[in-house]
């Protein structure tokens, strides 16, 4: 059984899934290349051909997105609820235009039904979406 899922076109029921509120965790490559695994959470916006982290600009996990260089770092989100799972993969780049972050932070309020207190260090990291799978 194949769990592959068009990133650009899901289903209604992968999709669905992504926009219930549940906690995700982002995974990034640190310098030496094994994984930091950290909850975050996400918004998938197919559309776009995006997924999108708001977070600290001092954190790690921006941290390892940026010393990936300017192509990016390989990077997944997952989530699970019981049977149903959803994985997305792509090339993270961390954005600081305050156009990109206030999206982000507009679609995380939409997901997770609240808005997250300012924060003048707040950016967003964009994972262009390469990858999807998983069981919604």
């Amino acid at each position: 059984m194949s769990y592959s899922v068009d990133p650009g076109a899901p289903d209604e029921p992968y999709l669905s899934f992504w926009r219930e509120r549940h906690l995700c965790t982002l995974t990034t490559p640190r310098p030496d290349g094994s994984p930091h695994v950290v909850p975050v959470g996400v918004t998938y916006d197919p559309e776009a051909g995006l997924a999108r982290v708001i977070t600290n600009r001092k954190s790690t996990k921006v941290a390892n997105v940026l010393a990936a260089g300017p192509a990016g770092a390989r990077v997944a989100v997952c989530q699970v609820a019981g049977r149903r799972w959803a994985t997305l993969e792509g090339r993270a780049r961390v954005r600081t235009e305050p156009e990109r972050i206030a999206e982000a932070v507009r679609r995380y309020a939409e997901r997770y039904e609240r808005t997250p207190a300012p924060n003048p260090a707040r950016v967003v990291i964009e994972i262009e979406l390469e990858r999807a799978m998983g069981r919604g």
